[in-house]
């Protein structure tokens, strides 16, 4: 077993998942973040031991092994870049990129390892295997796919209720969403799959936002170990059969 520290880059680190980010791979022994990239030069060079940067001094970064990105489409393309360049494993949360971009992943993947998702959840990511195994051992249920979150949440359906019914179709079925907005709920979904006289029930509830990013540190310490391609969040749950 390689205990071996894996090197993280936090791009986007003074957003509410950069900050979870940091706070959470300072707990973990088998990460060590050895940069922080910011929009804007900042305040403090250094904060509890880690070097900070600005986003046009991305170049000068130490070495890194991976590095996750949850910051705007904006900055996406630098950091792919030295990602790519540098032959670095990339981790990106980051939403709204262009079609262009999403074809600028696919030509890194032939280079370097990474993980575009819309939701980090571990749980999410077992969920949405399990929908498509149950949509493909039950051809012609009907299923329906029910989102809730808070009432600030603009985008419906959310990202995570089209991956799981991606997953759902990659199986044969064809999904329906429905949206629910509602006070602080941090994220629910409910897939159904019903047939004559019976149906079957899945769900997912996030209780705590740190989940997404414990997942996005999980994804980044099993990217280490592979070869270069684009992975999903379910592809990496579990390390690799020969770690």
């Amino acid at each position: 077993m390689n205990n071996t520290p894996t090197r993280l880059l936090i791009h986007g680190a003074s957003g509410r998942m950069g900050q979870a980010l940091l706070r959470l791979a300072a707990e973990d022994s088998l990460l060590q973040v050895v940069a922080a990239v910011v929009r804007k030069p900042p305040a403090q060079r250094v904060v509890d031991g880690i070097p900070h940067f600005a986003a046009s001094e991305l170049a000068g970064v130490p070495a890194f092994d991976v590095a996750i990105d949850f910051s705007l489409p904006e900055g996406f393309d630098p950091v792919l870049a030295l990602c790519a360049e540098r032959g670095a494993g990339f981790v990106s949360g980051t939403t709204g990129i262009s079609e262009r971009q999403q074809a600028a992943l696919t030509a890194a993947a032939t280079r370097i390892p990474l993980v575009w998702a819309t939701n980090f959840s571990l749980g999410v990511a077992v969920l949405a295997e399990l929908v498509e195994r149950a949509a493909l051992a039950l051809p012609g249920w009907d299923c329906d796919i029910v989102e809730s979150h808070h009432v600030h949440k603009k985008d419906a359906p959310s990202g995570t209720a089209l991956t799981l019914g991606e997953a759902a179709q990659h199986g044969g079925a064809d999904p329906r969403y429905a949206s629910l907005r509602a006070g602080d709920i941090i994220g629910e979904h409910f897939v159904q799959f019903t047939g004559l006289g019976e149906r079957v029930e899945l769900v997912h509830r996030a209780t705590n936002r740190d989940i997404f990013a414990r997942g996005a540190l999980h994804v980044a310490g099993q990217l280490v170990r592979r070869a270069p391609g684009q992975y999903r969040v379910r592809d990496l749950v579990a390390p690799p059969a020969n770690a």
